[in-house]
């Protein structure tokens, strides 16, 4: 078990009963991913947490891997998911970086307030890409610290130190976008609520693969 599938083991509970920051962008961004489901498309999630955005959106998809490395928050999203009786949802407690699935195998891939946890966020980006069929399209929401928060950076450290934030990595919503570009796909939408808000991106895997 890693450190960082223990600090998320640790803070689940606590995680699942907060609330939403942002009703209303959230459910922008969930409105979004609606119009580029469809019943027959196959998703998967990455980084899935407790299941929140997989459960709004899974009335409108075929069906959803949703992967988490935490297990405490995987118990809980499949408890909530069993309750609200949604059927198309199978979890699996997984690493994105060492997930086994066929390239090609989906039409989505959703990485939801993850890409600024990761070392490796181009890894990340590689492999969403060849998991896509030709055409599919990569959803992100990330924070962006460098714009409107990079007075944090200089924190992060210290709260990580004393176990008050997960690793975090700070960059800007430019560098975002060109690293989704270099990584071969085309930006099909781009939104964040404010200047400091979340950006929120939706690129395409080109339908003639490169």
């Amino acid at each position: 078990m890693t450190n960082a599938t223990r600090w998320w083991d640790k803070i689940a509970e606590k995680y699942s009963n907060q609330p939403i920051a942002d009703v209303e962008a959230w459910e922008h961004k969930l409105g979004k991913i609606r119009e580029y489901g469809s019943s027959a498309a196959r998703v998967l999630e990455f980084g899935c947490g407790t299941g929140g955005n997989a459960r709004r959106v899974a009335g409108s998809v075929g069906s959803i891997l949703a992967t988490d490395i935490s297990g405490e928050m995987l118990r809980i999203a499949e408890d909530r998911g069993r309750a609200e009786g949604i059927d198309n949802i199978t979890y699996q407690q997984a690493d994105f970086a060492s997930l086994e699935a066929a390239e090609g195998s989906f039409d989505m891939v959703l990485g939801m307030s993850i890409l600024h946890l990761l070392d490796d966020r181009r890894a990340a980006m590689d492999k969403a890409r060849a998991l896509l069929k030709p055409g599919g399209v990569f959803i992100t929401s990330t924070a962006c610290l460098l714009d409107g928060y990079w007075f944090m950076v200089p924190i992060l450290p210290i709260g990580r130190l004393f176990g008050a934030f997960p690793p975090v990595k700070a960059f800007s919503g430019d560098r975002l976008r060109r690293e989704i570009a270099a990584a071969g796909f085309e930006i099909d939408y781009d939104w964040r609520p404010k200047a400091s808000g979340a950006l929120f991106i939706v690129a395409r895997k080109p339908a003639a693969a490169v």
